[in-house]
């Protein structure tokens, strides 16, 4: 795989969570060319551990308050990325990868030239099942695959307000299915709507677009609203064969946790 890529880990108060994410990178079948750390922390405890846990081809940035933040570190890192990367990778700092998650992630450029941007799959979000053929209405079913139905898309059918677009692109009228919509089929499917947590891009793209610091804070929908201005500008696409869990671990100090959970209860609106 000849392409060069970075990865950018914005991270603020967890470092046993990114400890981990770290150790999956190392055990990748490919590795990234650079990986850049960007560290809102309000303590040393992240640039200690990572003293004491050197990893190849990592590069440390401790942020002040004026780019502290998940869209202000992006935008940071961004500016950071050496000359030479073509793509550029984001993980939350809570997540844990398949071996392979950058191997199908990467490759999927070459597969897909025409893509501006790919995003890997969460396998610990949701249960998934093949299908059984009986169109349960306590069930949504997809591409051969079935997953327990929301309450609020069971209520948007009975009002006609279904989504009338794919899992991953957005409907005429808002309310779409999310990426967390698309089974482990080991397809790739075009998308419009990216998590961003779990996102990778070709370089290129940032000479025109940045991350919106509208946002402020740590979640609040910035990745639709960055991934749905892409999709004007070319085809989004998630690999299903690049995974990774997601353990949504809680900042380590009271504030960021009390932050993190409303995050969580205000994202559950529109679900995984």
């Amino acid at each position: 795989m000849s392409k060069s890529f970075t990865l950018i880990v914005c991270t603020y108060m967890r470092p046993n969570a990114l400890l981990k994410l770290l150790e999956s990178v190392h055990n990748q079948t490919v590795y990234p060319n650079d990986i850049l750390i960007v560290d809102g922390s309000t303590n040393g405890d992240t640039q200690k551990l990572l003293n004491d846990h050197p990893f190849k081809n990592l590069k440390y940035f401790k942020v002040d308050e004026k780019n502290r933040g998940l869209t202000k570190q992006r935008n940071f890192g961004i500016s950071k990325v050496d000359g030479a990367s073509e793509i550029v990778c984001f993980l939350d700092d809570d997540i844990v990868l398949t071996p392979t998650y950058f191997e199908n992630l990467i490759g999927t450029y070459e597969t897909h030239p025409m893509a501006l941007a790919v995003g890997g799959y969460i396998t610990n979000d949701v249960q998934w099942e093949k299908t059984d053929g009986l169109q349960d209405p306590s069930r949504f079913y997809y591409d051969g695959w079935m997953r327990p139905e929301p309450s609020r898309f069971k209520l948007r059918k009975k009002l006609g307000l279904n989504p009338n677009a794919p899992p991953g692109m957005m409907p005429d009228f808002s309310h779409g299915r999310p990426v967390s919509f698309l089974p482990p089929s080991g397809k790739i499917y075009k998308i419009e709507q990216l998590m961003g947590g779990t996102s990778s891009y070709r370089k290129k793209i940032f000479e025109e677009l940045r991350f919106s610091t509208y946002f402020q804070g740590y979640g609040l929908y910035e990745d639709a609203d960055f991934s749905l201005r892409l999709a004007k500008h070319g085809s989004v696409y998630l690999n299903t064969n690049a995974q990774l869990a997601h353990y949504h671990e809680a900042s380590e100090d009271l504030i960021s946790t009390i932050t993190e959970k409303w995050y969580y209860a205000m994202a559950g609106m529109f679900g995984k």
